[in-house]
């Protein structure tokens, strides 16, 4: 399994900051980073689905994930690293994974994720793996998750209670 190096723990950390901006700008507190295979974040991408209209399915990963379709071609996208505040929800690994995005690094599990939610209304998450969507795919994409679990859930402290 691979290990989080420093500038993995670096960009996962950018992801937190954009998930803490989609938080002040009234969004529920989720943010991803975008990183090309030079290591330069290409996107950045905090979630939308309150803010400016009402739509669940504007997650941070799949609007990023359909930004860098509209941009970059597969074959450059599977060699990008999409850094998340919380591990993508089946939506989102969707998405990633039809964009041809070949890596996710993420902080807090969907399971932690639901933990923390509950029966919230504006999250009903799932308990759904991103490793489990991934693999019914006919392309790999790495998962390293998760990862900086305490940093992540600062991210999210307080915001369903």
């Amino acid at each position: 399994m691979t290990e989080l190096s420093e500038t993995d723990a670096r960009l996962l950390r950018a992801a937190f900051q954009v998930a803490i901006r989609a938080r002040e700008e009234g969004n529920l507190p989720f943010g991803c980073v975008l990183v090309d295979d030079a290591g330069n974040v290409v996107i950045e991408q905090g979630n939308l689905g309150l803010v400016p209209v009402r739509d669940a399915t504007a997650h941070a990963e799949t609007v990023a994930a359909g930004r860098a379709a509209r941009r970059y071609e597969p074959s450059e996208l599977e060699h990008f690293t999409l850094y998340v505040s919380a591990e993508p929800c089946a939506m989102c690994a969707g998405a990633v994974y039809w964009a041809g995005i070949g890596r996710v690094v993420f902080g807090l599990t969907e399971r932690d994720l639901k933990g923390l939610t509950g029966n919230h209304p504006d999250n009903p998450t799932m308990d759904l793996p991103c490793r489990e969507v991934f693999a019914c795919g006919q392309r790999s994409v790495e998962v390293l998750g998760p990862e900086l679990v305490d940093e992540a859930l600062r991210v999210f402290d307080g915001y369903w209670n």
